[in-house]
């Protein structure tokens, strides 16, 4: 089998639970009894004070910050978004980014040609800090053989997303262009080829738009990709390439507004203009000036009719749909979770016959039962885990496992005062990788995972 199929193949497995099962009713909140009912049980208190677990659940630290990698360079810190990629029988590849602005790091030890890969520079001629590493993980020995930074010179790379080619989509949080810390404009997603053995070259994907980049999913079947924007009044956009899976080829970029209801309010801030479970139809708002020199992409969509939402954060492909998340959405500004199902004529000019669906399927009504949401993904049995991102006096951010009807459980805690990020499961479906944020620190866990 090769490469290419073997990795739609597999999205095609991890996600074909999640999209049988299309949420049937109001989001439930979570009592007591959610964890066993739901979920795998009560949180066992971990002994190293680091991640709380279910009954017969362990994890691996397999990188820290500070480890020195096989390139000779140290591990960076803030590790947040990640993709998961087959290699073979025995081994996976993981690329991480690393969400750093230009004085959080220090990559003085790049050799003069991995320099001239950078993206960006400051004003000392300094390579700037943000990027992505790449770890080779050896499923049957537990070892990571390599590990080298794959992606530098770029801002805060949040999340993104993995491509059905087996590449990884970083995306920049951030449009800083202060000539004074970078003599590049950010705001971009950069693509890394998961086979990659070393750093490659930081070219920057400018079709795709220029805005606050959160994550990215691509639709195996269409080629299209689906981009969130963390921003209080984002846009959700789509970008359908001129050529399916060569990204740099350009491509049009568009914002998803509801049919015959303009600047349509998701975010149910102020009032509850979005239900739960009742399907809007979409239409698909062309943009221009998609480089948006200043910064007003997300304004000048929502002027010609987008819609707006709460903070796009995680997004995941699920056979015929996708779901993201939305950190701060909702009456109580604690996070909502989105579904979108795309027309079976995507991107076509028969699209208007038959248009894609959004819904709302998770609202938020309390901290305790989920709070900020962010990276998101689908276990094997359908369920999705919704990495936590809020920052308070109490030391809590769980995992959040939410049911395909809704409910919603903890799956893990976070015993020290920092995120889970980068949730992705290896390809057969055994181990699921995570970040701690900072100090970085990559776990492998593993456990008996629910099948059905």
């Amino acid at each position: 089998m090769e490469r290419r199929q073997f990795n739609q193949l597999m999205v095609g497995l991890a996600f074909g639970g999640l999209a049988k099962n299309v949420l049937a009713g109001p989001s439930k909140h979570k009592t007591p009894a959610s964890n066993k009912l739901f979920g795998y049980g009560e949180l066992v208190p971990d002994p190293n004070g680091l991640l709380d677990l279910p009954k017969g659940f362990s994890y691996q630290v397999i990188s820290r910050l500070n480890d020195s990698m096989s390139d000779g360079l140290p591990v960076p810190d803030r590790a947040d978004g990640m993709g998961c990629f087959y290699k073979d029988d025995a081994r996976v590849v993981l690329i991480r980014n690393h969400e750093l602005s230009p004085k959080q790091g220090n990559l003085a030890e790049l050799s003069q040609t991995q320099m001239t890969l950078a993206y960006a520079q400051d004003t000392n001629g300094h390579v700037l800090p943000g990027g992505t590493s790449n770890l080779v993980y050896n499923m049957q020995t537990g070892k990571v053989e390599n590990e080298f930074m794959s992606l530098v010179g770029t801002v805060r790379n949040c999340a993104g997303g993995v491509t059905p080619w087996g590449s990884w989509l970083t995306c920049e949080e951030s449009v800083l262009k202060d000539t004074s810390q970078t003599n590049q404009a950010h705001g971009y997603v950069f693509e890394i080829p998961s086979n990659a053995t070393s750093m490659v070259d930081a070219k920057p994907l400018k079709a795709m738009g220029r805005f606050n980049h959160e994550a990215a999913c691509i639709d195996p079947k269409t080629g299209i990709v689906y981009l969130t924007e963390d921003r209080g009044d984002s846009l959700f956009y789509r970008f359908i390439p001129s050529v399916p899976g060569k990204l740099d080829q350009g491509g049009k970029l568009q914002a998803l507004a509801i049919l015959d209801k303009p600047q349509y309010d998701t975010r149910n801030w102020n009032a509850a203009h979005m239900a739960l479970q009742s399907p809007m139809p979409a239409a698909w708002i062309d943009l221009d000036n998609v480089e948006s020199p200043q910064d007003d992409l997300r304004k000048r969509g929502f002027d010609q009719g987008a819609a707006l939402f709460a903070r796009g954060e995680g997004v995941h492909w699920a056979t015929d749909t996708l779901y993201f998340c939305c950190t701060n959405g909702g009456k109580q500004k604690l996070g909502q979770i989105m579904q979108y199902r795309p027309s079976q004529f995507e991107g076509t000019d028969q699209e208007s016959t038959d248009p894609g669906l959004l819904s709302l399927l998770v609202e938020s009504p309390d901290e305790k039962t989920y709070n900020y949401g962010d990276n998101i993904v689908v276990t094997p049995n359908g369920h999705m885990i919704v990495c936590e991102d809020q920052y308070s006096d109490t030391v809590n951010n769980f995992l959040k496992g939410v049911t395909p009807a809704g409910e919603i459980y903890d799956f893990a805690r976070v015993r020290i005062q920092t995120e889970p990020a980068g949730a992705c499961f290896s390809p057969d479906g055994s181990i699921m990788f995570v970040n701690l944020y900072s100090p970085t620190t990559t776990l492998a866990i593993k456990g008996p995972w629910h099948w059905s």
